[in-house]
């Protein structure tokens, strides 16, 4: 694809997002799955997670690609999914390399918008203020603690905005005695007291949890080697996809599989990686579902703004879901917030842009090849009985 096939995969709404996806996959005379919330979008346009299996359905090997966990993250993942469907439209599915395809024995599973309503409102969070990378835990367990976010939540999202100087000095405090680190773990970790508040993981599963283990459940039980990407923004610098080992599984051999399909990966547990590690994170339910598949996968997480940029947009959005718009007069106010928010996460720039399929594609077809060439180094777990 040339640069402006490229950029045209790009999209300024989950209207315009879906549709391309839609679009894409109709080319391809590929059939859609559409798991439909009953809530409207910003423009009044159903909202859906949309799933596409491009290859056989008994296939034993599967790459699955994960877009919008977090929802206005979703224009970049929607974009690769998209793209990844054109490169297939000669009929013959998609060239991985020197003119050969996926055997028989691969498929991809394409599973676009996982969290629909925050694509279409500009929000990271669910419907139900969840962020969906905090609520694949079980539930019927006591749920994770995060005592630093107590201390912080009322720092985080203050009773007016913009914080007064005060309100900062305090939260400079605790990021001085706990480190930097320390503060983004108290921030990003995860939370379960606090309905209203920053990276919430709920106390039940989401409605957007429930659906994404149904379209495992329904496309990839009979899965062997299973390999996923999930997508993201919002974390590093500007333009680089940093490679982020996602699988559970201890053997060192699934650690090498991944290093030689993707190359250098970085790791949440062994502090390589921008982002730290999650409590019920959506890799969960690639374990758990596919349990009689050896998984191999990555968070492809894209840089966009600076860190404090980012964080600043993300507090001011959910201040806003917090405390709304009190009159008129704030409909302005809250408009830029949801606008810092989205170029927080989504900068419309031609070259971030171009720079996010150069990496997402490759990271695809390097998964497409692994499978393609098998895994007999590390053979695959026996199937469950």
């Amino acid at each position: 694809m040339n640069d402006q096939q490229i950029l045209a995969l790009f999209s300024a709404t989950y209207a315009d997002a879906r549709a391309k996806f839609l679009q894409a996959a109709a080319r391809r005379g590929l059939a859609v799955q559409s798991h439909v919330l009953g809530l409207a979008g910003a423009q009044g346009e159903v909202l859906a997670t949309d799933v596409v299996l491009d290859g056989p359905a008994d296939a034993s090997k599967m790459l699955v690609t994960i877009s919008g966990v977090h929802g206005v993250e979703g224009f970049c993942g929607s974009a690769i999914q998209a793209g990844m469907l054109a490169l297939g439209d000669d009929g013959n599915g998609v060239d991985i390399g020197d003119g050969e395809r996926p055997s028989q024995d691969v498929a991809v599973l394409h599973v676009h918008a996982v969290n629909p309503y925050g694509f279409s409102h500009l929000r990271r969070a669910t419907q139900e203020n969840i962020d969906l990378n905090r609520n694949f835990v079980d539930f019927s367990k006591p749920l994770p603690l995060n005592a630093g976010y107590g201390e912080i939540h009322d720092l985080l999202l203050p009773g007016e905005w913009p914080p007064q100087p005060a309100t900062e000095a305090l939260l400079h405090a605790y990021r001085e005695r706990h480190g930097a680190r320390g503060l983004q773990r108290a921030i990003s970790l995860g939370q379960h007291a606090f309905a209203d508040g920053l990276h919430y993981g709920g106390v039940a599963p989401a409605w957007s949890n429930l659906v994404f283990r149904d379209i495992l459940r329904s496309h990839a039980g009979q899965v062997r080697e299973l390999a996923s990407i999930d997508i993201h923004t919002g974390l590093g610098p500007y333009g680089i996809g940093e490679r982020i080992f996602a699988s559970f599984d201890e053997d060192p051999a699934v650690l090498a599989i991944g290093t030689r399909w993707w190359g250098p990966l970085t790791s949440v547990t062994a502090g390589t990686s921008t982002s730290i590690p999650l409590t019920g994170p959506i890799q969960t339910a690639l374990t758990e579902e596919c349990a009689q598949a050896r998984h191999v996968g990555i968070c492809l997480e894209y840089g966009t703004r600076p860190a404090e940029q980012v964080t600043a947009a993300l507090r001011a959005e959910h201040w806003l879901h917090r405390h709304g718009a009190t009159n008129p007069a704030d409909a302005a106010r809250a408009a830029g917030i949801r606008a810092q928010l989205k170029d927080a996460f989504y900068p419309e720039a031609d070259d971030w842009k171009l720079a996010v399929w150069a990496q997402g594609a490759q990271a695809c077809l390097q998964a497409l090849r692994g499978l393609a060439e098998g895994t007999a180094r590390a053979p695959a777990p026996a199937m469950a009985a």
